[in-house]
């Protein structure tokens, strides 16, 4: 994470610990359930990167060292 461009850590935590996934779970939850999407930040060997779009805690790989929360586009048709 970079300082001072936008990002803001909501929660942290390790997934093998039972209480602290499950306030993982809940903060996920509540962030989706407050209007945002959640996506995985991927990075490849050839220095590309992308994002995974995710829709359920479960969908978030077990080793990702974090998950991007950023509000639906507005308007459109």
């Amino acid at each position: 994470m970079r300082p001072g461009h936008g990002e803001v850590v909501i929660a942290e935590g390790d997934v093998a610990q039972v209480e602290e996934e499950q306030r993982l779970v809940e903060e996920f939850r509540r962030q989706l359930d407050g209007g945002l999407w959640a996506a995985v930040p991927v990075a490849h060997p050839d220095g590309r990167r992308e994002a995974w779009m995710v829709q359920s805690f479960d969908d978030v790989p077990r080793d990702a060292e974090r998950v991007i929360f950023f509000p639906r586009a507005a308007g459109g048709i």
